[in-house]
């Protein structure tokens, strides 16, 4: 307070004359008078939360609006012995309550009670949760809270917050008094405080170039709603500010040359001189060098510098370089400007990204083409989940970080870090573990390369696993070239690399997980894409793999992948389809198998799919209900007890009010992961279609035999399925199947490990469903392996006789892809094609690798 005209001598306190020392301990109980207040005495009570270390720590408190404020009063009133702690008596605190000073939507007109009851605060401990609902309330009150009482009653608070300010001083009922946020040291090591000074100051209080600046906010890309709301915030409070200094590095105040420009104010246009610099400097820094256009730092007057940068017109007598040498740096600023981005630290939002977005107002004011179109702020660094700092040692030099996990594994574990404001975490762990996938991937084309030169892939026309594959990879590349063009590289990242190797990796495992089911075409589309869309994060993977595949050039000229338009939504709806439908079949293959408190169970052999075509009509009327509520909610649903009051007013649902709410449980999980889709009252697709294509990767998957399927509306159907089975999400249910008769399998090929295997047969297997059984019993025969079964010519004596080493396969005859077996249990007999088997069959397991 002396070092701002607050005491008779600056920097001076007499503590001798009038001025006493005493805790501030001796004030807890003091009756007190505050400014504006609705109670005519108020006293001075305890708050934990209090800095004590600045002024009286007397502070004004509004329970209304600060959770801190209203955890502290609920604290004294609830807690008597705090109250006597502090010599507290009742009457000091009881008879007083919040009282409503601001309007606040979604909050009402007690914001700070409000959020402290939905977070359920019980204490003015509860630091984390008190210091969420104040970031709530205060932003909130900020920008949308409405004054309810007083002379402003009904404006805004951020338009009347200056003006009460102004009211209070000029009736004497405050002092301007400036303070840092919280405590500053020197370098020097002493603490620093505010002090008034003869400098100079910017006027950002100026209401019209406030205006100009929210403007320039406007047209201008922030990445992040965050930093958007940080820099209107700024705005908004920012008023007079000191834009010089006495003493350190920097420019001279033109008009005021003992002074220099501050450094924060000093650094808002310089972005326009990159543009011009390789004219002017040729690389050095200190200007003993005259660069390319032969200009003197002498030269360089504020006429020239309007003429190039504010289009003034050409004056030979104030302007000592000739017009053709000026022409060029003009047309190179021309070019260059405006700022395409520009990026700093999310502490810099609050002035100097600010003070940019002012000064280019300002300089360029009728101009607004020349105001910066983005600007981003990014969050700090952490290591390991830590600050890092050469204290403690948790730091990492940039050679090191290279020498450790490479260039491309370093970028990599950057943009996995993390984007925004929040602050990025590069793992050790996160670059060992993407340095291993790129080597494997890597190794991974290697391969390919050489089962394409054998002619190992499969081609011909693309099936229906094929086309969801290829939508999937369009609908990603788009997805991650708005993530590139966002500057969101962990989602660029996850969409580009991580889901792109995974949409690859189901595309194989629908493929029967052979690497020889793959699609030629498709998978080197495959490869091409994914170095694409990842070189701009790893460059030198990319660039090994685009040589590999024998493209011409480098990647880093080559152009974003084109032919992405035609993304088939429908049949992506389709592929998510079949994926959900296998990933709940499994979960409920696992309850069958191990019922809770019971003896596991034999896998099953038979799966019965139940399909429901449509809605029942009571669960159509509770889904147009939800779309409806949730349109009214900007996309979102409204708390249960408005959709149950909503649907309460359907007749038509009256019988069945004990199903409604549970039924909308369930359309609410689909919609959190399907959104407006999840309210379709049909499908768009035939779901019946879709298993049947994928039947053999519904088999495979589940270890069954055999599938069935049926509709919900069937008459056998129990009452409990059609409730709960719906449009898209079909259900099953697994049994053991029907009886067969036991049939040997053996492998007559000599040292490959692989054995007799007895397994059972039943009527109308075909071929594909024994060899399922035969993979299911004998693990060691891989998905690698093509299976082939052969029967006995003479099936009664064929498996007795001994054979040749030199063709094993001699008594056989090979059993066609689609012969199928007929089973009489009575004559316990078995025939495929017409032929008896008798009890044994012959594999062979070859590996196509």
């Amino acid at each position: 307070m002396s070092y701002q005209g607050l005491t008779k001598e600056n920097g001076k306190v007499d503590f001798v004359k009038g001025l006493e020392k005493f805790p501030g301990s001796k004030l807890l109980g003091a009756a007190l008078v505050a400014p504006l207040a609705q109670y005519e005495k108020v006293y001075a009570l305890p708050m934990l939360t209090i800095k004590d270390d600045k002024g009286t720590g007397v502070v004004t408190s509004v329970p209304s609006d600060s959770p801190d404020d209203f955890a502290a009063l609920s604290d004294l009133k609830k807690k008597k012995p705090l109250r006597e702690k502090y010599g507290i008596t009742d009457e000091m605190v009881l008879p007083f309550e919040p009282v409503p000073i601001i309007e606040i939507e979604g909050l009402g007109n007690l914001a700070a009670v409000e959020m402290c009851t939905r977070l359920k605060i019980q204490s003015q401990n509860e630091k984390d949760k008190l210091e969420e609902a104040k970031k709530e309330v205060y932003l909130k009150g900020f920008y949308d809270g409405v004054m309810l009482i007083g002379k402003y009653a009904g404006q805004k608070t951020a338009d009347v917050k200056k003006v009460i300010q102004q009211d209070l001083i000029a009736e004497g009922l405050a002092e301007k008094y400036v303070e840092p946020e919280k405590k500053v040291i020197s370098r020097s090591g002493d603490e620093c405080v505010v002090a008034l000074c003869d400098q100079w100051y910017l006027n950002y209080g100026d209401p019209e170039w406030k205006k100009d600046a929210h403007r320039a906010l406007q047209q201008c890309e922030t990445y992040c709603e965050e930093s958007k709301r940080g820099l209107e915030y700024t705005i908004d409070w920012l008023h007079e500010h000191a834009c010089s200094r006495s003493y350190g590095l920097g420019t001279k105040l033109p008009w005021d040359p003992k002074y220099l420009i501050e450094s924060l104010s000093d650094s808002t246009i310089y972005n326009c001189y990159y543009t011009v610099a390789h004219f002017l400097q040729q690389g050095s820094l200190d200007g003993h060098v005259v660069g390319p256009a032969g200009i003197t730092h002498d030269q360089l007057t504020d006429d020239v510098w309007d003429y190039i940068f504010l289009e003034a017109n050409y004056d030979n007598t104030k302007m000592p370089v000739a017009k053709d040498t000026l022409d060029k740096l003009k047309k190179e600023f021309n070019f260059w400007y405006p700022i395409d981005m520009r990026v700093s630290g999310k502490d810099l939002v609050g002035n100097h990204l600010t003070y940019l977005l002012f000064i280019h107002t300002a300089i360029w004011k009728d101009k607004p083409e020349r105001w910066p179109r983005s600007l981003r702020a990014n969050g700090h660094l952490l290591l390991n989940n830590e600050k890092m700092s050469k204290s403690t040692g948790n730091f990492m030099t940039l050679t090191e970080a290279i020498e450790t996990f490479s260039a491309d594994g370093m970028r990599f574990s950057l943009a996995d870090a993390g984007d925004g404001v929040d602050d990025a975490n590069f793992l050790s762990a996160i670059a060992e573990a993407g340095l291993l996938r790129l080597y494997t991937f890597i190794t991974w084309v290697e391969e390919l390369l050489v089962m394409k030169k054998e002619n190992a892939l499969r081609t011909g026309e693309f099936n229906f696993t094929d086309r969801v594959f290829d939508s999937e990879m369009k609908k990603l590349i788009n997805d991650c070239k708005k993530a590139y063009e966002g500057t969101n590289y962990k989602d660029a990242l996850k969409l580009g690399f991580y889901d792109y190797q995974n949409t690859l990796t189901m595309y194989r495992e629908m493929c029967g997980g052979l690497d020889s089911n793959l699609h030629e075409q498709l998978v080197f589309r495959f490869l091409e894409t994914q170095a694409l869309i990842l070189s701009p994060i790893c460059p030198h993977v990319t660039e090994q793999i685009w040589k590999l595949i024998g493209k011409e050039g480098f990647i880093v000229n080559a152009l974003w992948p084109s032919g992405t338009d035609d993304v088939d939504v429908v049949l992506l709806k389709q592929g998510e389809f079949i994926r959900e439908t296998v990933w709940t079949f499994r979960q409920e293959l696992k309850k069958y198998m191990f019922p809770k408190k019971r003896d596991p169970l034999p896998q099953p052999t038979e799966g019965l799919i139940w399909i429901a075509k449509e809605y029942p009509m009571w669960q159509k009327i509770v889904l147009q209900n939800l779309e409806t509520l949730a349109k009214e909610n900007n996309g979102q649903f409204p708390d249960n007890s408005v959709i149950a009051k909503t649907l309460g007013k359907e007749e038509a649902l009256k019988k069945f009010s004990k199903k409604t709410m549970p039924f909308v449980v369930v359309v609410k999980e689909e919609f959190a992961r399907k959104g407006m889709a999840a309210l379709k009252v049909a499908c768009e697709y035939d779901q019946v279609e879709i298993l049947n294509i994928n039947k053999e990767y519904l088999l495979n998957s589940l270890d069954l035999d055999y599938i069935i399927m049926k509709f919900t509306d069937e008459p056998d159907t129990p009452q409990a399925l059609q409730d709960t089975i719906v449009p898209g999400r079909p259900h099953i249910t697994f049994s053991a199947g029907k009886p067969g008769l036991p049939l040997t399998l053996r492998n007559v090929h000599l040292c490959n490990g692989l054995f007799d295997v007895e397994l059972e047969v039943i009527d109308g297997d075909t071929l594909s469903a024994i060899v399922r059984k035969l993979r299911r019993i004998n693990k060691n025969v891989k998905p690698k392996h093509i299976v082939t079964l052969w029967r006995y010519k003479d099936p009664m004596a064929g498996g007795r006789r001994n054979i040749s080493c030199e063709d094993p396969l001699a008594p056989n005859v090979k059993l066609n892809d689609d012969a199928v077996f007929k089973v009489d249990i009575e004559l316990k007999k078995i025939t495929v094609d017409g032929h008896e088997v008798g009890q044994t069959l012959v594999y062979v397991a070859e590996s196509n690798e």
